[in-house]
């Protein structure tokens, strides 16, 4: 009877031991170097408030899809003196800023040019346009969401943000 026993708690250790033993050879193999995660951080683009430019052109062409290796949200093509500046002003717009931006508007943007995926583009931290003025991004480079309207269920009750808007 003791030799089943322990037959049994050594067959239950061979199946366990190859199981733990690969699960630590393996951990590694999904760990990201340093470096890797540093760079994959700053694949957005790093903002340098010093060496901000400001650049008078006219709307050549706004993208608002997405296209691979670039950061999220509208582009703006902006002709200008110097040649065609592909500059990102992110994805939180308003739609009636969205709709005021278009092909033949001449505006004024601010901001850092950085490198993104390998393609030079600017960081858009403000745009001027028909008189007005909009704040993409703060001083730091963090792109800036408009405030909520008075009326959406979030300001009149806050509990309602929490819970995906219902009240």
């Amino acid at each position: 009877m003791r030799s089943t026993c322990k037959s049994k708690h050594s067959l239950a250790l061979t199946g366990l031991l190859p199981g733990v033993l690969l699960l630590l050879l393996a951990a590694p193999l999904f760990a990201q170097p340093a470096e890797v995660a540093h760079n994959a951080a700053r694949s957005v683009g790093q903002y340098d408030a010093a060496h901000e430019v400001t650049i008078n052109g006219t709307v050549q062409s706004v993208v608002t899809k997405r296209t691979p290796g670039s950061p999220a949200g509208m582009h703006v093509l902006v002709s200008s003196a110097s040649g065609t500046i592909d500059a990102h002003v992110g994805p939180y717009l308003t739609k009636a800023m969205q709709e005021a931006v278009h092909t033949g508007l001449p505006l004024q943007v601010v901001g850092s040019m950085s490198t993104v995926g390998g393609k030079r583009m600017l960081l858009v931290r403000q745009m001027i346009y028909g008189g007005q003025t909009v704040t993409v991004r703060n001083k730091y480079g963090f792109l800036f969401r408009p405030a909520e309207s008075s009326n959406s269920p979030a300001r009149k009750n806050p509990w309602a943000a929490m819970n995906g808007g219902a009240l």
